[in-house]
């Protein structure tokens, strides 16, 4: 089993998973609103199945989705990280940043401080060359995330293969940044 890295912000904790997340990542992956850029809200056996994966990935990898608390009061809020995508997409293999968080703890600007570290850690510590996310065309919030992290639209615009043709969230925008534009922004 690899060494989980775990770290934190100014106002945050992203750590590997533990049992008692299960039920409040459940609660917030059934939560319509949560999920309105995504096909339909998650059952609790499709939000533990991510949970099992992520917990695969720590063993594996040593990183994955983290989950994040609040340093001040503690708590699960949700999870920002970094994945390999299991889909075969146009852009594929790649490591993607992505986020979620319960809607209690939006516009607080935490999904942005979170994702901030969690791209140091993708480009100190593993060394990646490159970062990608991608989201639905119409997800605006995620979208402004992306932009405010230092990610640049690819303007590579593709339809999501699992979605059926004609779906509202079929079409999806990719964003990158590379290792190198990183260090440049961030130096």
């Amino acid at each position: 089993m690899k060494q989980s890295i775990d770290f934190d912000t100014e106002r945050l904790r992203l750590r590997r998973w533990r049992e008692e997340d299960r039920e409040p990542l459940a609660a917030m992956n059934a939560d319509p609103e949560v999920m309105r850029y995504f096909p339909a809200p998650q059952s609790r056996e499709a939000s533990d199945r991510s949970f099992d994966t992520w917990q695969r990935d720590f063993d594996q990898r040593g990183w994955s989705n983290w989950a994040v608390e609040l340093k001040a009061g503690g708590g699960f809020i949700g999870f920002v990280g970094l994945t390999v995508p299991w889909r075969t997409l146009p852009f594929t293999p790649c490591v993607e940043i992505g986020w979620r968080l319960a809607r209690a703890h939006w516009r607080h600007g935490y999904a942005s401080e979170a994702a901030r570290a969690a791209l140091q850690v993708g480009f100190t510590e593993l060394r990646l060359d490159e970062i990608v996310s991608f989201t639905a065309l119409i997800n605006l919030p995620s979208r402004a995330v992306m932009e405010r992290i230092g990610m640049a639209d690819a303007h590579e615009d593709f339809d999501h293969p699992a979605l059926a043709d004609g779906h509202r969230l079929q079409r999806h925008c990719l964003y990158r940044l590379s290792r190198q534009r990183w260090a440049e922004e961030a130096g």
